[in-house]
């Protein structure tokens, strides 16, 4: 089952280009069900508010009955002090499964990662090239995933995306999506050095095609077992670590929550083990096309 786990759905506001103006997914499904790509991941467009792009993209998941998936977009400055709120909002009230961050709007901050933690929720954070601090987020937060959209830079800026594949390959949290990335032989770098595991499937829907960006993926020439973890064995497994029970415990699953102004006690991590890497056996072991599809009950 192909997973597509970078789309953005829905309005925004800010009217300037397509990214914050409109996100409609009407040609975007009739080419990925001709591409093959069974579902996918949806993310909101570029908006001033996102707790009301966050419920507006609720609803299209919703209305998708299980064709779709969801990520929270917040704002790391905007949105501060709320950031709790709001993905408990978003996980327990629409099933979302991840965290969307945008350099454009401001750097992630320890609030988001903390709470990514508490939920155990991946963070798909876009760097627009800027990979340096990538090093201290994933060591500070061991235990959540990033995964870093279009191989660190939509702008085709090939010497961030060069510098991405290093961390790639050394941190076992960081991941890469393939949405946008133009210079083919830096995919293949990135499966060469850093492994297959690393790589999700993403198209950044639905203003590029699907697929021609399923059709880079499949350039590759991945074993069949690899190519089964790229186009969503990757993503699943990633998203299955989503606790939703730790979300609802208060008793809210059935009401969302208020959206406060101000800043709450950040949540307790989860230490490991000593000398335990919780990403190891994540990112080590072998999914095929059966074990995918059986995945898509978390």
């Amino acid at each position: 089952m192909i997973i597509d786990c970078h789309c953005h759905a829905g309005e925004g506001d800010g009217l300037t280009g397509p990214w914050n103006t409109d996100a409609p997914l009407g040609a975007y499904l009739r080419r990925a069900r001709a591409a093959g790509i069974a579902r996918t991941n949806l993310l909101p467009a570029f908006h001033s508010d996102y707790a009301v792009a966050n419920r507006a993209l609720g609803r299209i998941v919703r209305r998708g009955r299980g064709r779709f998936f969801g990520f929270a977009f917040v704002h790391a400055a905007s949105d501060a002090g709320r950031v709790d709120a709001m993905v408990r909002e978003a996980v327990v009230g629409f099933g979302f499964r991840g965290i969307k961050v945008h350099r454009h709007d401001a750097r992630i901050s320890r609030e988001i990662c903390e709470v990514a933690r508490r939920y155990r929720l991946p963070v798909l954070y876009d760097v627009v090239g800027e990979i340096a601090p990538l090093e201290l987020i994933a060591q500070a937060y061991r235990d959540v995933a990033f995964i870093i959209p279009h191989l660190g830079s939509f702008a085709d800026d090939w010497r961030a995306q060069q510098a991405l594949i290093d961390p790639l390959a050394r941190h076992p949290n960081l991941f890469a999506d393939t949405s946008g990335v133009r210079r083919f032989d830096l995919l293949v770098e990135a499966v060469r050095r850093a492994g297959p595991h690393k790589l999700l499937f993403g198209t950044d829907g639905p203003w590029l095609h699907p697929g021609v960006e399923l059709a880079k993926i499949q350039a590759l020439g991945l074993a069949p077992d690899d190519f089964a973890r790229v186009t969503g064995g990757n993503f699943l497994r990633l998203i299955r670590r989503a606790s939703i029970a730790s979300a609802s415990a208060d008793g809210a699953a059935a009401k969302a929550p208020n959206l406060p102004n101000r800043r709450p006690a950040p949540p307790p991590g989860r230490p490991t083990a000593a000398g335990a890497d919780p990403w190891l056996t994540l990112s080590s072991e072998a999914i095929g096309p059966a074990a995918a599809e059986t995945e898509l009950s978390c």
